[in-house]
């Protein structure tokens, strides 16, 4: 199979916010709308004490609350879960803080497990676009912030993660963010210049990133803390966008199993493209757990390697920038494939049968 052309002219218009390409390009918007817009939403929540914190929701909607949890390990003081199932864990009460997030506002696993937060007396918020968990956490008194709708829910990263680590700034669990925000939709605009779809592809890096993972079987290879939420967020991008099977694993835990495995059989190894999503905020030795790895453990097997640093200065920066090259690279590698990037049928298919 002969990969399409990735600067074909048609490319070059793609910004309609609720196509695929279009929602990318706006990523950067999309944070600073998050921060304007859902202010007086946000500013109505008040937080009694809260020993823990559960994000409860699924796919494209629970991007936020893992990179929220990972974001804010070493900040928050009390610890943050992200749930995806019909019910909570068996310590939400009334001094925890769900965060029930559902784009569409009608997926049935986050309805559920909201109505068991309700029924436990847990602190609720509601994020969503609208549906039935919107009427419903508007019904019960709950706070609720509006999002924009009319898209992928996959595709409003920005207006997903932003209101739920100014809730638990406003909550007094995390210090001021608006610096590090400032920052990330500096360096995004910055990005986009280099990224988006009128930028040929000798120029632009993510463009030259799915041509490596043509035909390939992509390994996303992060770390723990900042990278390794980003690094399982390219595999579902991949994943859904690009309509290929993609695996993610993180450092140190890929080092005590997965690193024995790229030997046989060496028609499938010769298949895989391992990308690293690095970040000066790793911690050292893991740092050189990847360079031993990448430079010397896997130099000589037939897989193909490729390490991809984060851009910024701020943790949340750099884990918005291996975002943004993320989501552009599953969108050029569906065009690669001759797909659009946007509908996701299977998912479709199967919330129709669960319906019936």
């Amino acid at each position: 199979m002969e990969p399409l052309h990735l600067d074909d002219e048609t490319l070059l218009s793609a910004h309609d916010p609720a196509d695929m390409f279009g929602a990318i390009y706006r990523l950067p918007e999309q944070i600073e709308e998050a921060v304007s817009k859902m202010e007086y939403s946000i500013a109505q929540f008040k937080a009694s004490l809260v020993r823990t914190i559960v994000i409860t929701g699924l796919g494209g909607s629970a991007v936020g609350g893992d990179m929220l949890r990972s974001y804010a390990a070493d900040k928050c003081p009390v610890p943050i879960f992200v749930n995806r199932g019909y019910t909570l864990p068996s310590y939400v009460g009334k001094d925890t803080l769900v965060i029930a997030v559902s784009y569409s506002g009608n997926t049935e696993e986050t309805l559920s497990a909201y109505a068991d937060a309700k029924r436990r007396g847990a602190q609720v918020v509601a994020v969503t676009s609208g549906g039935i968990l919107k009427k419903q956490a508007w019904a019960d008194g709950y706070v609720v912030v509006t999002v924009p709708g009319g898209l992928q829910p996959r595709a409003a990263a920005g207006y997903l993660f932003i209101p739920q680590m100014l809730l638990l700034q406003k909550a007094g669990l995390l210090p001021d963010c608006g610096e590090e925000i400032t920052e990330t939709v500096r360096v995004l605009y910055e990005m986009r210049l280099r990224l988006a779809p009128q930028v040929k592809s000798e120029h632009n890096l993510a463009k030259r990133i799915a041509s490596r993972l043509f035909g390939k079987i992509p390994l996303i290879h992060g770390a723990t803390g900042l990278t390794e939420t980003i690094a399982y967020r390219w595999k579902t991008q991949l994943n859904e966008n690009a309509q290929t099977v993609a695996f993610a694993h993180s450092y140190p835990e890929l080092n005590h199993n997965e690193i024995v495995g790229f030997d046989v059989p060496l028609e499938l190894i010769e298949k895989i493209e391992i990308i690293t999503l690095t970040s000066n905020h790793n911690h050292p030795r893991v740092q050189k757990r990847i360079e031993i790895t990448m430079g010397e453990v896997l130099a000589n097997t037939a897989c193909g390697r490729y390490e991809l640093p984060a851009q910024g200065a701020s943790e949340l920066a750099q884990m918005f920038s291996l975002l943004y090259v993320g989501d552009y690279v599953s969108a050029y590698l569906a065009v690669l494939y001759g797909l659009d990037p946007t509908p996701v049928d299977k998912i479709v298919q199967l919330k129709n049968r669960l319906a019936d």
